[in-house]
């Protein structure tokens, strides 16, 4: 059987984005989940210069499992914005990087419809073009369901189905095993978390804020959240320093 816990001997960050744009209005909601295409850049750049490599959840993953030792981060994406195609790419390629986005495949080429009974303006996602094209850049895709439910509200059922059916759904798309997981709002349970290994998935990824340490459980990963607030100087801290490991929610 796999081995189903982290075994690197040195903390590694998982950084996790949303929207790669300009924020909207002040006062609007979950303002703080756009990180401009500049303040992106310059995050990346900034890794380079530090000796870090930014990697996709899969090249990640010999570095969490300890056969691998380096400079790493992992750098995610939920929810599958269009503006992580224009905006984000561009600058993981400058660098070299790799990324994982987390896509809801039922969604494809439609808007964030899951946020607009919250009032969140509606952004474009990517269609299933702007997803291969994602992917051919060498870049890589992963399931966050299919339709973006809250697990915790949903039956074990319905749960099973979403999460079967976010990563079959994808696969058809890119032709090519979608093997990572984003729990969506980072609401989950025990059985999700037996659902996601019974489904074949690696890793997933969640909310819980953190770097990942030595004998984490690979389906249940902490992250580190970049916001529009983050500072260069914060930015450091949260990748370098146990600042995001003393940040639990």
């Amino acid at each position: 059987m796999a081995n189903t816990h982290t075994a690197n001997r040195q903390p590694i960050p998982i950084l996790v984005y949303h929207q790669i744009a300009n924020a909207p209005a002040r006062g609007s909601p979950f303002r703080s989940l756009y990180v401009s295409p500049g303040a992106f850049a310059r995050q990346m750049a900034w890794l380079q210069r530090l000796g870090y490599t930014g990697l996709s959840m899969s090249r990640l993953q010999p570095y969490l499992s300890g056969e691998k030792e380096g400079k790493v981060v992992g750098i995610t994406f939920d929810d599958g914005y269009q503006n992580n195609l224009t905006q984000a790419l561009p600058a993981l390629l400058r660098q070299g990087f790799s990324s994982t986005c987390y896509a809801v495949s039922g969604l494809l080429g439609q808007t964030n419809a899951w946020d607009e009974m919250q009032g969140i303006a509606q952004t474009q996602l990517m269609t299933e073009a702007e997803i291969r094209q994602w992917v051919s850049a060498g870049q890589e895709i992963g399931s966050h369901t299919c339709n973006h439910v809250n697990l915790l509200a949903t039956d074990d059922d319905g749960c099973r189905a979403e999460m079967a059916e976010g990563k079959t759904g994808l696969e058809a798309v890119v032709a090519q095993p979608v093997s990572h997981f984003c729990y969506p709002y980072g609401h989950y349970a025990d059985q999700h978390v037996d659902m996601a290994r019974e489904l074949g998935f690696v890793t997933a990824t969640t909310t819980r804020r953190g770097r990942c340490h030595a004998r984490a459980d690979l389906l249940q990963l902490p992250r580190v959240p970049v916001l529009r607030s983050t500072s260069l100087p914060l930015f450091w801290l949260k990748i370098a320093t146990g600042y995001e490991d003393r940040r639990h929610p």
